[in-house]
């Protein structure tokens, strides 16, 4: 059988997806179906204090509205790291109390036969507020910062050596304080839920990122046993975090479901979106670096604020980065969280990487400047060869070769120091380069492998697949392990009955379940050599000469928790920019992205150069598009929508190209790979503000750099 991991190969859910055969949360259906449309709040903090519901319960086709007022009391799980991946607090009920929080959270419910009846009657529910006073703005929240975590305020992390005093006796320093706005995901599909009960049994098809996450928050809220739940998500269309946490309206259309003993579809429209589910925190960040007159770094300080909201703390560590990333003897960072009245952030691709990458090599940039260096050199020589933090080796990190290897093949060495010296034309060129790290994690996962005489597999696992190719990698791993072309796998995912599966972020799901695939396959082949008395045998053959209908193994893998432990594993890479800037009007093109990765085993390198590719893309997006809007004097976000929220197009991207440093790490997992999905953002937004300030000798370093800041 050829070899299969390695070789470029297209999706095994392609023809699915492009002929509308793949079928999403929305897309599914039940006799009998009702529909329903959430009404949102118009203030941003106070109460509820009245609801009429008169005229909308009269319009056609309304079933029932639901409000706080009679809507079912619903457990509050005390299990919430377990259940919900949430940060400590009260994680938010919708329809349970008069209170508001947040504007544009839900206040009502209505059912109606159709989704257009359902939305018109929405429009003729009145409501009438106590409003209070509000705060959205972090700039004007950051003074009652407070260090986040359980029961008490938990302290900074540990300093290591004294930045502070290195700071001060520094040759020479640099002071910057870098602000990302509230980005959101803004994925095609949108959120839905289609609900229904059978007895005390639960079914629900729901857009999610982690079906046993819904099934087991599901089941705490109704006070059932988490098998009564079955959550079924077979095809997501794009998440990037905005379905790790179980949404609103799952919860809603059980709730209706249960209540109103039919069938429950809700799906969020593009402006719900905004309010339905979490997004990219605002971050303020100072970091101050101190280096020797050679550019060996003396002193980083790095220290962060960040949004939350008025009902859970939800940290997302932007200054680890810079515990991490150089070899620098003297680092203090602290990252604080403020209230607003938002709702709760959560974990957007590369969650705190970027964020907190942005800053530190803006910052080194500055420092690369202030000292004449070229800003690539300047990280070579603070190269850790260790892991800065905790003297540990690396399992494996290419990452001198990505910086090496990418510089020839960008044509580094013709890169001008000064800003303003490069030119084509009336554009002014820039170059810009910056890192990227992402840990390397894996989690246990339990698969299961049914084999059958025609000489097929059924390979099971409750994953999920947002895009980047599980089906496929899977399959392939699968595939090449029990000696089987592609085409005699079928890998069934997305369903909370099958074996356990951890959550599909974090850039784990290959490392996790691929490993599972790979070892249950050897324990399937080896049942088979016993079964034929041989070593190597056709399994289709051994099967029917035993009169066996099947040959099925359920295996759980487990990460090497002791050999992990002894290194410090991560993902690198390096991202090199050219811009080129209009200075008349201030338009800013990104015309080129070189992509230097180290990740390990690269199982299928087509999908591999699709996600690198996308993350560059959203790279450009969070330096030059992206940014959630709020007009803090109502605390509304006035930009919900793709007209206004703008995310890279067509037009924006040029040519990107990815290039991939393969190691051979055996300790990390036994299929050798590291995530990178994440991974391929994070050193992106910093090398474009770095090139962007080559090109035209000003830094700007308050995402996004729109043309206005520019000019």
């Amino acid at each position: 059988m050829a070899k299969l991991i390695g070789k470029p190969t297209s999706r095994v859910d392609g023809a699915a997806k492009v002929t509308g055969a793949a079928k999403y949360a929305a897309e599914f259906s039940a006799p009998n179906l009702a529909h329903g449309y959430l009404v949102l709040s118009t203030v941003t903090n106070g109460k509820i204090k009245s609801i009429d519901v008169h005229e909308a319960e009269k319009q056609p086709g309304v079933v029932k509205i639901f409000t706080h007022q009679n809507a079912p009391k619903l457990a509050f799980t005390d299990k919430r790291d377990k259940d919900e991946l949430a940060p400590e607090g009260i994680s938010f009920r919708a329809l349970q109390s008069d209170k508001i929080y947040f504007n544009q959270q839900p206040v009502a419910l209505v059912i109606a036969e159709t989704f257009e009846q359902a939305r018109w009657a929405a429009r003729q529910v009145k409501i009438a507020y106590d409003a209070e006073a509000h705060e959205t703005d972090l700039h004007t929240a950051r003074v009652n910062a407070y260090f986040p975590g359980k029961e008490t305020k938990a302290p900074p992390p540990k300093p290591r050596g004294d930045a502070d005093a290195a700071m001060k006796t520094a040759a020479v320093k640099i002071e910057a304080e870098y602000t990302i706005p509230v980005e959101h995901h803004n994925p095609i599909e949108p959120h839905a839920s289609v609900a229904l009960w059978e007895g005390e049994k639960l079914k629900i098809f729901d857009k999610t990122q982690y079906v046993y996450n819904v099934r087991n928050h599901l089941a705490s809220i109704f006070g059932i046993p988490a098998e009564n739940v079955t959550v079924i998500s077979p095809f997501v269309g794009g998440a990037f975090g905005a379905g790790l946490r179980p949404t609103y309206q799952a919860m809603l259309a059980a709730m209706a479901s249960r209540e109103l003993k039919r069938p429950i579809k809700i799906v969020f429209t593009r402006k719900q979106m905004y309010t339905g589910h979490g997004y990219r925190p605002y971050t303020i960040q100072k970091v101050a670096l101190g280096a020797d007159k050679t550019g060996k770094l003396t002193a980083i300080v790095h220290e962060g604020v960040g949004n939350t909201s008025p009902f859970e703390d939800y940290k997302e560590d932007v200054t680890a980065v810079s515990q991490q990333m150089y070899a620098c003897p003297n680092v203090r960072v602290d990252y604080k969280v403020a209230k607003t009245n938002l709702s709760t952030p959560f974990a957007m691709r590369a969650p705190g990487a970027v964020s907190g990458m942005f800053a530190l090599e803006s910052a080194l940039d500055e420092l690369a400047y202030a000292l004449k260096i070229d800003p690539l050199e300047l990280r070579l020589i603070n190269y850790a060869e260790t892991d800065p933090q905790n003297g540990k080796p690396f399992s494996s990190k290419a990452l001198r070769e990505c910086y090496t290897q990418g510089a020839e093949k960008f044509g580094w060495k013709n890169r001008k120091l000064e800003p303003r010296s490069m030119r084509e034309g009336k554009l002014l060129v820039g170059w810009g380069v910056a890192t990227g790290r992402w840990g390397a994690f894996q989690a246990p996962a339990t698969v299961k492998i049914v084999l059958k005489p025609d000489g097929t597999a059924l390979v099971q696992s409750a994953a999920s697949d947002m895009g980047p190719g599980t089906y496929t990698t899977i399959t392939m791993i699968a595939a090449e392990n029990l000696g089987l072309p592609m085409e005699k796998v079928k890998f069934e995912l997305g369903n909370s009955d099958l074996p356990q599966a951890p959550v599909h972020g974090g850039s784990l799901t290959t490392a996790s379940i691929g490993t599972a695939v790979q070892e249950c396959c050897r324990k399937m082949m080896k049942k088979i050599g016993d079964l034929a008395g041989r070593e190597t045998a056709d399994f289709a053959s051994v099967l029917r000469t035993k009169n066996l209908d099947k040959l099925e193994e359920t295996h759980q893998s487990m990460p090497n928790f002791g050999e992990r432990g002894k290194y410090s594993i991560a993902s690198h890479g390096a991202q090199f920019v050219e811009v080129k800037v209009d200075e008349d009007i201030g338009k800013i093109s990104v015309t080129r992205v070189l992509a230097m990765t180290a990740a390990g085993k690269v199982i299928n390198p087509k999908a591999a150069h699709s996600q690198e590719m996308g993350g560059a893309i959203w790279g450009i997006g969070m330096a030059l598009t992206e940014e959630t809007e709020i007009d803090h004097r109502y605390g509304r976000i006035i930009n919900p929508n793709l007209q206004h929220y703008h995310v890279p197009t067509n037009g924006d991207v040029f040519e990107i190209e990815t290039v991939f440093v393969e190691e051979d790490d055996k300790i990390v997992n036994p299929l050798g790979v590291k995530g990178m999905g994440e991974l391929g953002m994070v050193g992106v937004p910093a090398a474009i503000a770095n090139a962007v300030f080559h090109a035209t000798g000003k830094r700007i370093r308050d995402l996004p750099i729109t043309p206005a800041k520019l000019m």
